[in-house]
């Protein structure tokens, strides 16, 4: 078993704590149950919800990520499609905000354990 560095273990939505356990109950693709967690890491128990109401600092996360995503789709269509109207920067932006809104609300919260969860990871303890 190779060790999973933090970056590959955040992309794959792993455990903080043992980078082993999924965080979320469905692949992202499963649209009706994309946003279900797990409430205890499968392989070494660790809680994810450390208090009630832990997951809404996510969504200062997901804030970010979406002004990623709209700065990106706002640069690309400048560049790619030549100054479009604002009618179509308005209805391009919405829907890619929309067909990326399961992965900015998987991310956010992924990444917000990892950085604000306060849980360190100890690879010899989960043996």
């Amino acid at each position: 078993m190779t060790k999973k560095g933090p970056l590959q273990a955040i992309v794959e939505g792993k455990c903080p704590r043992c980078r082993e356990g999924n965080m979320f109950l469905y692949p992202v693709l499963n649209l009706r149950k994309f946003g279900a967690m797990h409430e205890n890491c499968p392989h070494c128990s660790h809680r994810f919800e450390q208090e009630p109401g832990f997951y809404y600092g996510a969504m200062y996360v997901s804030y970010a990520l979406s002004v990623g995503i709209f700065l990106t789709s706002v640069f690309v269509l400048y560049v790619f499609a030549g100054d479009p109207s604002l009618e179509t920067y308005i209805i391009s932006i919405s829907v890619v905000a929309l067909l990326l809104y399961p992965f900015t609300f998987r991310y956010s919260r992924v990444i917000f354990t990892y950085v604000f969860g306060g849980v360190t990871y100890d690879p010899e303890k989960f043996k």
